[in-house]
């Protein structure tokens, strides 16, 4: 029997007198109404109504359990009221602050068809570990290893000035022997690359082609590694989508692959966050990362 309906159709009917017009309140067709009614009582066993009288007549048994049935109906409006509000409290996730605002916006509407609500943080990657430790954020797209990744995203390098060749050789950029010390052309990795798995192994492919030292460089920030791209031969590291937002030139790297990793992450305590996101929404984050996604990750 469902209880909590038996007794919204009692509480209906009780206040009112009038069974049609407490099935009318509860929504609920008449003849429904009354066969919850008689449940209920079978359930509670005694009468509630005085079936002789024309009214509908509590019962003393029914004026006495009416109270029990108000608390219990008011108890299930505030549990699914509560549940309701759960159900729309976002969840914040922090992600690459490279991630577009109509990458983001897609990502969201289609979290809001699997009943999720989402709430972005954007932020380079030690600033989204940081956020997940302190719990800041309930998720994080977090940088990790290609080998460990959910999402993977091919790096090459963009400059301001079509290449001719269809790939860029890193080899290409080490300075002659009669070239000047001061400016030799760089790459560089801007924050979201500032990772060991992708910082250190374009820095030692540097140094095994020759590279000066400085050749290889990070960034401050996006803006001013962009910067220094367009107003130099520079070239900077970065997936292709990116290079066509940022009007850039992108290629290929020659000498290897060097692909971006990303993964999601759930705080400590924070349930089964990220398991949802990467089950529900996977498609959905490789799309926003512009990264390829399961089989097509590992290919």
């Amino acid at each position: 029997m469902d209880l909590v309906g038996a007794c919204r159709a009692f509480v209906s009917v009780g206040e009112r007198g009038s069974f049609t017009l407490g099935a009318a309140a509860a929504r609920i067709p008449q003849p429904v109404a009354s066969r919850r009614i008689a449940a209920l009582e079978k359930h509670l066993g005694a009468p509630l109504f005085d079936r002789s009288a024309r009214r509908a007549t509590l019962t003393p048994f029914g004026r006495e359990m009416l109270p029990s049935a108000q608390r219990l109906v008011r108890l299930a409006d505030a549990m699914e009221y509560d549940a309701e509000t759960a159900r729309r409290t976002p969840l914040r996730l922090a992600v690459p602050d490279t991630c577009a605002t109509l990458a983001l916006a897609r990502l969201e509407a289609e979290a809001r068809g699997h009943g999720l609500h989402l709430e972005f943080q954007p932020a380079p990657p030690a600033r989204r570990a940081e956020l997940l430790r302190s719990h800041q954020v309930r998720a994080a797209v977090v940088a990790v290893a290609p080998d460990s990744a959910a999402w993977t995203v091919p790096l090459g390098l963009a400059g301001a000035a079509p290449p001719r060749a269809a790939v860029y050789y890193l080899e290409t950029l080490r300075p002659g022997r009669g070239d000047p010390a001061p400016r030799a052309r760089r790459v560089w990795i801007q924050p979201e690359d500032d990772v060991p798995h992708v910082r250190d192994r374009l820095v030692r492919l540097g140094d095994t082609l020759g590279l000066r030292p400085a050749q290889v460089a990070v960034a401050g920030s996006l803006t001013s590694a962009v910067a220094d791209t367009l107003e130099s031969a520079d070239l900077l590291l970065c997936p292709a989508g990116q290079a066509a937002e940022l009007g850039l030139h992108w290629r290929p790297l020659g000498e290897t692959a060097l692909p971006r990793g990303y993964d999601v992450a759930g705080a400590v305590g924070a349930g089964d966050d990220a398991e949802r996101i990467r089950t529900l929404l996977g498609a959905a984050v490789a799309r926003c990362l512009g990264a390829a996604a399961g089989a097509e990750a590992a290919a």
